[in-house]
């Protein structure tokens, strides 16, 4: 019986790898150079924190010869930024919870129930993706005064969960949507309610979703600067973005001093969405399956 064999392998078959082509060089050169442009700011306002405001003039581009904690220690002792932070931390969590909750609830409705007008509900929180606060901001205006909510957190937190829920409700509708309908007759048959079916099977099968449209409510509150500029007018109720344009404006020649009060405002955001990105991803990409 006749034997086949295959001819050997040259050294220079066996050693070859592959290259990458000169495209994907193209595509990661672009990459990191928009990553670039996108961290270097960052990075340069966390290290002019450690700076002098001497060593600032004399090279803005340069590292601190001495590295200078004061900067950061005098911003972590003042009583107005951590009463800043705190604003900034009710707010967000205050905006997350009531988008959370009245857009999942919107959401399971869209999502599972076929009703008159239903789809021109649906158009019209996608319509709403398309009108920025910006176009609404005088009328918003006239409209938290007149209730009294002027210079108060609750008229900064009720806008920005109106304006949060068109992105809300078109994220978790594919995720309700997906959810077989064999299983919500499964749970009639053992007994549970349209409630019941919700809190149970509906809630814990749409966490990613939830968890995603959660992060970005947060993020967005947390940095929302034009609402917070028109409703409020004490210093002591502002949030970090207007504290930092108010601190930019009374240390104007510290500039050591505000970069370090601009690091510390914005690393709380930067840490929280680094940590929860994937989490984003997912929520994001099972949105786009559902």
């Amino acid at each position: 019986m006749a034997t086949i064999t295959a001819p050997p392998l040259s050294p220079t078959t066996s050693r070859k790898r592959p290259s990458l082509s000169r495209a994907s060089w193209v595509t990661y050169v672009v990459a990191f150079a928009l990553v670039g442009v996108c961290v270097g700011p960052v990075i340069y306002i966390i290290i002019g924190g450690f700076r002098t405001n001497s060593e600032i003039t004399r090279d803005p581009s340069g590292f601190p010869s001495t590295w200078q904690l004061v900067n950061y220690s005098e911003v972590l002792k003042s009583s107005i930024f951590w009463r800043q932070v705190s604003n900034s931390v009710i707010c967000g969590v205050f905006t997350t919870l009531g988008v959370v909750v009245l857009g999942v609830a919107a959401s399971f409705v869209l999502a599972r129930y076929n009703f008159w007008g239903r789809n021109a509900m649906y158009a019209l929180f996608a319509a709403g993706l398309m009108f920025p606060m910006t176009v609404a901001i005088t009328p918003l205006y006239i409209l938290i005064r007149g209730l009294g909510l002027t210079d108060n957190l609750a008229g900064i937190i009720l806008p920005q969960i109106a304006f949060a829920l068109p992105t809300t409700i078109i994220i978790l509708v594919p995720f309700l949507r997906a959810i077989p309908k064999e299983l919500e007759e499964a749970a009639s048959i053992d007994g549970a309610s349209r409630l019941g079916f919700f809190f149970r099977m509906v809630i814990p099968l749409s966490i990613p979703g939830v968890v995603t449209v959660g992060i970005l409510a947060f993020i967005a509150s947390w940095n929302s600067y034009l609402l917070p500029l028109f409703i409020l007018n004490n210093e002591g109720s502002y949030t970090l973005p207007l504290g930092v344009q108010a601190f930019a404006a009374q240390y104007s020649v510290d500039t050591a001093r505000v970069l370090a009060f601009t690091s510390l405002s914005m690393i709380p955001a930067l840490v929280f969405f680094s940590f929860f990105e994937r989490r984003i991803i997912g929520g994001l990409s099972g949105a786009v399956k559902g």
